[in-house]
């Protein structure tokens, strides 16, 4: 029986596949289209899955949709109301994509499914997918459930219970009082970009200090000890406007909403500490009140604020729970994942049996790509390459390129499914290196040079390296970097302000340590990703060191790279210095000339 999810039309379009209950492939539309989180029908994500299937559209069994559309509409028509006649501009400008698309989805999924599906379709609710998508790949018989977001329906915080082949919805937080959309919020008035920025917030935090907690605790948001909290949405305009903030938000803190691009003050750091430490204590909050509530030793977790590792890392370290689980594509792309399992089990009332270590197979769900395809491309560009067709020796050659300092593109196997990199589709460098950070974020990513990077660590020295004892294989936990590893003086690196503290030899492995000493960590380990792991053994043979950089494959503005020709357009509009696509290895310095850079840069949005 196959089961075909569906999440589009808000942020960022994914289709999945199921078959007998098992996650057969999964991508964001985002890879296929180049449009950083597409939200448009994802028809190249669908069409890879069925061909992963290797069926036709009237094959499938059912198709399952990550929400309810017409419920969504009604939150849309009662907010209206309620702030009528303020919120005309923005019900006027939504009301278009509702009519021509988003009411009218069975159509759309019938187009999508070139008219060659007869079959029913379903729509569970949204965070029941976000639920589903949590519990069900997890390893746990039974488990708390938590899924944190914007909003889905009405919903923008649940607490549930995941038994057997069911999960189900006990407690919920209704819109407009969102955490997800207080976080939104900010972003947009720190200067980011709403819905792609979010990172940049949580990456900034640890350059100031939470001067600003009180003022967003006393006005902006209600934090209350049992899990719930309430907005005053004076400060909002989300509801009724075509902006985040209001001008009362703005006077409270001091002025209008920084412009995009412009220089970042140690005004904005607080502010994005201050904002962490609340996204801290409520999400604590809520997972303190799921285990009162269910009662259960392990907890699952979903929705786009669930991708918040700082967080993460600390309902971690309460032990409150005996496991964790967090779906790797904890935003609106899991809802594709989760509305399949949903069907499955609770429509079809199918069976299930938990797998360990999980059933998202290391979150490698998405298209993989033979020799023969990536030569033919290679050839195609006129690329100079060298074909290395032992795996040994191309290990031997990457890990001596690490050691010497270069950065490397590493395209392997099939790609991540869900926003992390991990280690398919992958740039990679030398932890051990102090200038590897600013280089990989000024000249490869064109970021911002405050951006953190993430560590790969070998699962079994993941101990020696970071106060954490259990694995992360999605890069959804922040932990500190033990004291023995770090170097330099806490108390003078405190002294310092704003951005001065990038500067600051911290440990180590200091391309990996962020300023307060932490690091959002990926553990892996031979189960997962053989290849992947035996490289990193294959640096630490070298240099002693178990731990790599590992950012995502692309540049600012730019989904992460699907396929042979997206890498190598990437390689060759950065100061990348190798590339090793499958078992061929490419040195920047052998390439021909290549015009295409500006052309290539100008398609995506480097905000």
């Amino acid at each position: 029986m196959d089961i075909l999810g569906i999440s589009a039309f808000y942020h960022d379009s994914a289709a999945c596949l199921v078959r007998d209950g098992r996650i057969l492939a999964a991508a964001q539309e985002e890879r296929f289209s180049r449009k950083k989180h597409d939200s448009g029908f994802p028809v190249h994500a669908v069409d890879y899955c069925l061909s992963e299937a290797g069926i036709e559209p009237e094959a499938l069994s059912c198709v399952a949709f990550y929400e309810k559309p017409l419920l969504k509409f009604d939150r849309l028509i009662e907010t209206y109301l309620a702030y009528a006649p303020r919120g005309i501009v923005s019900f006027m400008a939504a009301l278009p994509g509702w009519l021509r698309e988003k009411i009218r989805l069975p159509r759309e999924i019938d187009k999508g499914l070139r008219n060659r599906y007869r079959g029913p379709i379903v729509f569970p609710m949204h965070h029941e997918a976000h639920a589903a998508s949590a519990f069900f790949p997890s390893p746990f018989e039974e488990a708390a459930i938590c899924t944190i977001d914007g909003v889905g329906e009405w919903s923008t915080t649940t607490i549930g219970c995941g038994e057997g082949n069911r999960v189900r919805l006990l407690e919920e937080i209704r819109f407009p009082h969102s955490l997800g959309l207080l976080y939104t919020a900010f972003t947009y008035y720190l200067g980011f970009k709403v819905n792609s920025g979010e990172y940049k917030v949580m990456g900034l935090a640890p350059y100031g200090e939470p001067k600003y907690l009180d003022p967003i605790t006393e006005h902006l948001i209600d934090v209350r000890d049992d899990g719930s909290y309430w907005m005053d949405m004076r400060y909002f305009n989300y509801c009724e406007g075509l902006t985040m903030t209001s001008e009362r938000f703005h006077r409270l803190f001091g002025g209008p909403p920084r412009r995009p691009e412009s220089d970042l003050t140690q005004r904005e750091m607080d502010l994005a500490a201050s904002l962490q430490a609340v996204t801290d204590r409520v999400m604590l909050n809520i997972a303190r009140r799921a285990k009162e509530r269910t009662g259960k030793r392990n907890l699952c977790m979903a929705g786009g604020c669930t991708l918040n590792c700082v967080a993460n890392g600390k309902i971690l370290r309460e032990g409150l729970f005996d496991g964790i689980f967090i779906q790797p594509a904890a935003g609106d792309a899991g809802g594709a994942l989760g509305a399949a399992l949903a069907t499955w089990h609770h429509v079809f009332d199918k069976p299930r049996r938990p797998v360990r270590p999980d059933a998202q197979e290391g979150s490698y769900l998405g298209p993989a790509f033979d020799d023969d395809r990536i030569r033919a491309d290679l050839e195609s560009f006129g690329a100079k390459f060298s074909l290395h067709g032992d795996d040994a020796a191309l290990l031997d050659l990457t890990a001596e390129a690490l050691q010497s300092g270069k950065v490397v593109g590493w395209f392997q196997g099939r790609m991540e499914y869900g926003p992390r990199a991990l280690g398919n589709r992958s740039i990679l460098g030398d932890a051990r290196s102090a200038e590897m950070q600013s280089t990989i974020n000024l000249k490869i990513k064109f970021r911002e040079s405050f951006r953190p990077f993430a560590p790969t660590v070998l699962a079994e020295r993941c101990a020696d390296y970071f106060e954490m004892d259990v694995e992360s294989p999605y890069m959804l936990l922040v932990a500190d970097v033990r004291r023995d590893r770090r170097r330099g003086d806490p108390e003078a690196d405190r002294r310092l302000f704003g951005l001065d503290r990038l500067k600051r030899d911290r440990s180590t492995v200091p391309a990996v340590t962020h300023v307060d000493y932490s690091a959002r960590i990926q553990t892996t380990d031979r189960g997962r990703n053989p290849l992947y792991y035996d490289l990193i053994r294959k640096f630490e043979e070298k240099t002693g060191c178990p731990v790599v950089i590992n950012t995502s494959f692309n540049v600012r503005g730019e989904p992460i790279v699907c396929t042979p020709r997206d890498a190598y357009h990437c390689f060759m509009c950065t100061d990348m210095d190798m590339l090793v696509l499958g078992h061929y290895v490419m040195h920047k310095a052998d390439q021909p000339p290549w015009k295409g850079r500006e052309e290539y840069l100008a398609k995506f949005e480097l905000d």
